[in-house]
């Protein structure tokens, strides 16, 4: 009797995380949901370059996986974007404006020649959440919210392991950074450019001005950046230790009544600034404290750099949207 044959692995999920520094391509094990170690790919990415540059650099870093994956990618772009068709909504906000109104799902499709058959994009904090729900410090938790903090504020809200981006439970669109605390827009307060700002502000006057006013035009600065404030902060720091104080206890505030009205049970923090995991984590409790509900838990992200690949290729897997 004649064995029957072996059947063929599932072939590898290729994605892509796409950055306003940099771009990552890998291939996700579909078994493991884990990338190829061998196969991850870093490269530098310009936002500010023309579409044609942009694409060309997404493209060739995408080319540069091993064959023989599946059709079908995931991609994990930054907003404003429409994921269902592909184009580019990034008009006004300082990053990859060349691509605003551009069919980046059909730039790409042509660039990768025969290697994809479908991109399915997803929002960059959708595939973070998505990937530390399914392998990192949100598994488990049927209701997460899920921030990263870098440049500015990534946020998904999680409903059994599902973006949910309306209804009166979210704030607009799932957006955190569209929220305000204390009459401000929030990336006033807690973003970046916001903290340097704030640390500008303290060590060059005696009193603190209001947090929203630009440091006196007559001094020159050299602002020292975020990391740079949390070695100070851990050196004894006064102003450093401010800084993050007030602006991680700000997003508390603001998020506290979203995640009672979201019922969540944890909030999972990734992005580069969770790297100050003892200056960030204090202040957010604090400030989260102040929702009317049992203190909900503070996580730092378990997959950091991998979260938003295992999310994509999640994304590939149980959806049948296409661009």
């Amino acid at each position: 009797m004649t064995a029957a044959p072996a059947e063929r692995p599932a072939a590898p999920v290729p994605v892509l995380d796409v950055g306003g520094t940099h771009v990552t391509a890998a291939l996700v094990d579909p078994v493991t949901g884990h990338p190829v170690p061998s196969s991850v790919i870093r490269r530098p990415l310009g936002s500010h370059a023309d579409a044609d540059g942009i694409l060309d650099d997404i493209a060739l870093t995408a080319l540069r996986l091993p064959a023989g994956h599946g059709p079908s990618w995931g991609v994990a772009m930054p907003g404003p974007f429409d994921y269902v068709t592909g184009i580019g909504r990034f008009a006004g906000i300082g990053k990859f404006e060349s691509l605003s109104g551009v069919d980046v799902g059909a730039g790409l499709r042509r660039r990768l020649l025969d290697r994809a058959g479908r991109l399915c994009f997803l929002n960059d904090a959708d595939a973070f959440a998505l990937g530390e729900h399914r392998a990192g410090a949100a598994r488990g938790h049927d209701r997460v919210v899920c921030l990263t903090l870098g440049t500015g504020i990534g946020s998904s809200f999680l409903r059994a392991g599902l973006p949910v981006h309306d209804g009166p439970d979210v704030p607009p669109d799932g957006h955190v950074h569209r929220l305000s605390i204390d009459g401000r827009p929030l990336e006033e307060t807690v973003s970046r450019r916001a903290i340097r700002l704030h640390h500008a502000r303290l060590t060059t006057s005696h009193r603190e001005p209001a947090p929203h006013q630009e440091p006196d035009a007559r001094h020159e600065f050299v602002l020292p950046d975020v990391h740079e404030l949390a070695v100070s902060a851990a050196q004894g720091d006064t102003a450093a230790s401010e800084v993050f104080r007030y602006a991680f206890d700000a997003l508390g505030r603001a998020l506290a009544p979203w995640v009672d009205r979201f019922g969540a049970t944890a909030v999972v923090v990734g992005g580069s600034m969770a790297q100050s995991w003892d200056l960030v984590r204090p202040a957010l409790a604090r400030g989260l404290a102040q929702a009317d509900r049992a203190p909900v838990r503070v996580l730092q992200a378990r997959q950091p750099a991998s979260a938003p690949l295992i999310g994509a290729a999640h994304w590939v897997q149980g959806t049948v949207g296409t661009s």
